[in-house]
């Protein structure tokens, strides 16, 4: 399969829209005039979307001299929205970005508002199983502060660190869990290692508020594996939907502090990472015992053993339970196919190898030999500081 030069060349020069991105490019510097222009020549050149008429540029003009602030229309938002997808440079799963949708919340104003159209996402995006890719847009900012979701994730598990340092659960999460129990959150009784955390939402103006996530909101498969029947016994489980809440949307120079959104999983996303990493679950030393395959000797590759057989099991239990999730090669060749797109487009490959190479067996994906510019473009999703930081 041929490689599309913009891989490898960054900022090329492979058709007019080029012109585009170079804007795009520094559209987080320029003063916002400029940004939306270049959000709206962007949404004009876009084949297939809703064209942009000399009557809205002016009307977003003036609206930027008088106020200082414009707002999108629902036909900017979707868009804006599935252009931040396309240009996020860390998600192996753009070729899907047309099937974005999109629910504009931007009329919520209260922290149980936002809350109930969190819990509503997370309903409408699980479907049962069968995963929408969905995002779930909160009023921008205005002023210094915005609404702000404090939580990663919509759906994580609590990680609860004893005076010993010690944590029971996800230790990815003990800082926010920490956070939830000093504004009050009452754990279950009997904590274990897999306890939804609350919501923690916070206004503009005003204290955070805590929202316990309804137990029936949230799908979770439990892990089983197509072979070993003691598998079951180690008592394993995660969400179904990874729906990434922490993180800043912009476009065309507008913030939205709060815009959860979410695709599906890639199995290594659990079983690679989540449940295997030292610094997370730490589950292959005793997944390899079990197995009779763990020995002092690293290279004995216990490790490795193990690893294959936790990401088999993933994608065994999301399977049995009818819950979309997709394997790391089948992501790779999707994300070839989208790079093919782009670049027939005239549009530039954006990526992190980092970040798109999958972090099991890494060698035997189509990705492993290419090169990337990591160019972040506008719109995109950006990373921003922790809500309680």
């Amino acid at each position: 399969m041929a490689e599309c030069p913009v891989t490898s060349v960054p900022n090329a020069d492979v058709s007019a829209s080029s012109q585009v991105y170079k804007r795009l490019d520094s559209a987080r510097v320029m003063p916002l005039e400029e940004r939306a222009a270049a959000f709206l020549d962007l949404l004009a050149a876009e084949e297939g979307g809703p064209g942009v008429s000399a009557e809205r540029r002016r009307e977003v003009a003036a609206d930027i001299a008088a106020r200082g602030h414009y707002e999108h229309t629902e036909e900017e938002l979707l868009w804006g929205c599935r252009f931040a997808w396309r240009h996020t440079t860390r998600c192996i799963g753009r070729y899907f970005w047309k099937q974005l949708e999109v629910r504009d919340a931007r009329n919520a104003a209260s922290p149980a508002e936002v809350a109930e159209h969190c819990v509503r996402h997370v309903r409408d995006s699980t479907n049962g199983g069968a995963v929408r890719s969905m995002v779930t847009v909160f009023a921008p900012r205005v002023g210094p502060r915005g609404w702000r979701i404090w939580n990663h994730q919509l759906v994580r598990y609590a990680g609860y660190r004893s005076e010993d340092g010690e944590v029971l659960g996800d230790p990815a999460e003990a800082e926010l869990t920490a956070q939830c129990l000093r504004l009050g959150w009452s754990p279950p009784a009997a904590r274990s290692r897999f306890d939804p955390l609350p919501l923690v939402i916070s206004p503009p103006e005003g204290i955070p508020e805590v929202f316990e996530m309804p137990g029936d909101a949230i799908l979770e498969v439990e892990l089983t594996h197509p072979e070993y029947d003691w598998f079951h016994s180690l008592g394993l489980r995660w969400y179904a939907v990874p729906i990434v809440s922490n993180m800043l949307l912009e476009i065309g120079g507008i913030q939205y502090p709060a815009a959860p959104f979410n695709g599906w999983y890639m199995g290594t996303e659990i079983g690679a990472r989540n449940l295997a990493d030292m610094g997370r679950y730490d589950m292959l030393p005793e997944i390899a015992a079990k197995m009779g395959v763990w020995e002092r000797r690293e290279a004995s590759l216990w490790r490795d053993r193990a690893l294959v057989e936790l990401n088999r099991a993933v994608l065994h239990s999301y399977q049995i339970a009818g819950v979309r999730i997709v394997d790391h090669h089948t992501a790779s060749r999707l994300h070839v196919r989208f790079e093919e797109e782009e670049c027939a487009a005239g549009r530039p490959v954006t990526g992190r190898w980092d970040w798109l190479v999958p972090p099991v067996s890494g060698a035997a994906s189509p990705l492993w030999n290419r090169s990337y510019d990591p160019t972040e473009y506008s719109p995109n999703f950006f990373v921003q500081t922790q809500a309680w930081r």
